[in-house]
Order: C-alpha cells, then sequence, then structure tokens
C-alpha cells in the first residue's frame, strides 16, 4: 500500500516537468541587459510580443472550447431526471487537479512576462546617438524644438533610419503624446519632464494625437511626424536655420 501511495506520488510529480522547460524558456528569453533586440525597431518588437501574446490567448482559447464541447457530448443527460454523480477523488488527486493545471498557467503566464519586459527595457533603453527634441504640449498643441533650434506646432521633420527622444512637459493640463505609427504614448505634466523615443524607420507622416482628455479641443490635438530622406532634412534644416537668428546677428542689433 505504501509503495502504491508512493508511485502515486512519483507520478504526480512528473507531471510537473512541463513546468520547468516553460520557466527556463521564460527566464531565458530576455537578458537583463543587451545591445541588440534582434535588429527590432521598438514598435516591431512590440508587435512581436503583441503577436505572441494573441497566438497564446488563441490557443487556449481553442483548447478550452474543445474540451468544453467534448465535456458537452461525453456527460451530457441522457433520460429525463437523471442526475450526475460525483467521481471520487483522493486527495491525491484532488490536489493535482489544483496545482497542475495553476503550474502549467504559471509557465506561460512568466513567459509573457518577461517578454513584456524585455520590451519594457527595450522601451526604456535610449540609444546614445539619438537626436533630442523639446516638446511642449499645452491646450491643445504640440510644439517641437529640435537640437538645431528650430521650432515648429504640430508637425516634427526627423531624417529616417536615426532614433529620436522627446523630453516632454506640459504648460497646463495632462496630455498623452500617442504616436500610432510607434505603438507609443506618454503622459506629458506640468512641473515634470517625461520622455519617450522612437525610431523613425519609413518614410512618409503619421499621426500624432493626445490620448488623455484635455479639454473641449481634445479631439482637435493632433499633429504628425514627417520622416524624409537625409538629403531633404539637411535641405529642411538650412531652410528652416537660415531664418533663425544667430548670435552675432542679436548681438549687432
Amino acid at each position: 500500500m505504501k509503495f502504491k501511495s508512493l508511485m502515486h506520488k512519483v507520478i504526480g510529480s512528473l507531471a510537473l516537468l512541463p513546468l520547468i522547460p516553460s520557466l527556463a524558456h521564460a527566464f531565458q528569453a530576455a537578458p537583463a541587459a543587451r545591445a541588440d533586440y534582434n535588429g527590432w525597431t521598438p514598435h516591431e518588437h512590440y508587435d512581436e510580443v503583441w503577436h505572441e501574446t494573441m497566438l497564446d490567448i488563441t490557443v487556449l482559447g481553442v483548447v478550452f472550447a474543445l474540451v468544453t464541447f467534448a465535456f458537452m457530448v461525453m456527460y451530457r443527460r441522457k433520460g429525463h431526471g437523471e442526475r450526475g454523480k460525483l467521481p471520487k477523488l483522493s486527495n491525491q488527486a484532488k490536489i493535482g487537479w489544483v496545482v497542475i493545471p495553476c503550474m502549467l498557467f504559471l509557465g506561460d503566464d512568466l513567459f509573457l512576462y518577461v517578454k513584456g519586459f524585455d520590451l519594457h527595457n527595450h522601451l526604456r533603453n535610449v540609444p546614445t546617438d539619438a537626436a533630442e527634441v523639446k516638446l511642449t504640449g499645452s491646450m491643445w498643441n504640440w510644439n517641437y524644438v529640435d537640437a538645431n533650434g528650430i521650432d515648429t506646432d504640430n508637425e516634427l521633420v526627423v531624417p529616417v533610419g536615426k532614433p529620436v527622444v522627446l523630453r516632454m512637459q506640459s504648460d497646463d493640463v495632462l496630455h498623452s503624446h500617442y504616436m500610432n505609427r510607434y505603438r507609443l504614448t506618454e503622459d506629458l505634466m506640468p512641473g515634470r519632464v517625461t520622455w519617450e523615443w522612437f525610431m523613425p524607420d519609413q518614410l512618409g507622416e503619421s499621426v500624432v494625437t493626445c490620448r488623455e482628455y484635455c479639454g473641449t479641443m481634445h479631439s482637435g490635438m493632433y499633429g504628425t511626424i514627417n520622416v524624409v530622406s537625409q538629403a531633404e532634412y539637411d535641405a529642411y534644416v538650412a531652410e528652416q536655420t537660415a531664418s533663425i537668428p544667430t548670435e552675432a546677428t542679436v548681438a549687432s542689433n
């Protein structure tokens, strides 16, 4: 009898083995720091984590649907007034039916958590060569000032292939700078500087909107990010800076 009980415990323990590779894979999915995130831009990394999560949810949903359908067929009532009977389970079986599924789900959840934490690290790790832009939000306007002193409202022009970090603050109330193409949003707050960075990897315009309700014209608080080639950007900078007074000009006046 003791031997049989021991074998039940061993078999129950072996059922937990699938948890081990799940946990190992989870904690190996994201090194604490690394220079290359598989060559992804932050928004590509976001898409990868999103697709992984959706695939995971879909697989679980299909499995649960199939199990539910199977149980509906296997344990359907076969006659009027028929009552089901609970199976008799040992204490070990009861514990197993609770612990084993919990451990398997925990392994899966840890895997997705670590992939999400990996993405978080990527979004918080600003490249050293990122161009810095000062962004000020106000009701209901986005004001950008880049390192060349170019001051624009509701339009930011950047060269393709060079990371950009936005140093952001609000002049009045809470705003949130959302860049749909780059899957990024970050709050702007009075009296505090926040930041976000993105990699403009495709030519063209994308929309910027405010994602925090900030008053009656909140829906009209939007702008554009215009990504151009390096040659076009150099020409743009030359044109815009030609009208910016230099220190020598100001001193002479």
